[in-house]
């Protein structure tokens, strides 16, 4: 008993960790590259908005698609991991909407960049402890990989903000 309770709050984690992952990636991603532009806030918002439903959905279905064709799951647990992932996503994307819209765009990139980061290293954390791995090591490199992505964005904007004079 006690095992498949171990299982399925594993099996929770790991759908929270996988959506709230992307979604924090992606979105301050987005800010940072967009930052740049005239009318950022709005800019910013619509690609948020936007990225976390398409993205989202995009990838929803490729994790139902995953477990349904590779792992043989049963179609319960498939729906089930599919409509969490796109909740989680949808949640995260909306923090970061409301952050954007709420402060000065400043204060909130960089309000959204320190809970983006807390949230990752939580996930990190939560899902190396779930597989006996080192909690210190993942969030390391998911914080590395995260700052790389956030990193290339605003070398990508400022890039197209330089060569387009926008």
């Amino acid at each position: 008993m006690l095992a498949k309770i171990l299982e399925n709050l594993r099996r929770q984690q790991s759908r929270f960790s996988f959506g709230s992952t992307a979604a924090i990636i992606t979105s301050l991603a987005l800010m940072v590259g967009l930052d740049t532009e005239t009318n950022a806030k709005i800019s910013i918002i619509g690609g948020i908005l936007v990225i976390g439903l398409a993205d989202n959905i995009a990838d929803s279905f490729g994790v139902h698609l995953f477990y349904q064709e590779s792992e043989r799951i049963a179609p319960r647990e498939i729906i089930v991991s599919t409509i969490f992932n796109f909740i989680v996503r949808i949640i995260v994307s909306l923090i970061f909407v409301l952050l954007i819209w709420l402060l000065p765009l400043r204060i909130a990139i960089l309000s959204s960049i320190v809970w983006g980061f807390a949230l990752l290293s939580l996930t990190s954390y939560m899902a190396a402890k779930s597989r006996g791995g080192r909690p210190l090591l993942a969030i390391l490199l998911h914080l590395l990989i995260a700052s790389i992505v956030i990193l290339l964005s605003q070398l990508v904007g400022d890039l197209l903000i330089g060569r387009f004079n926008i």
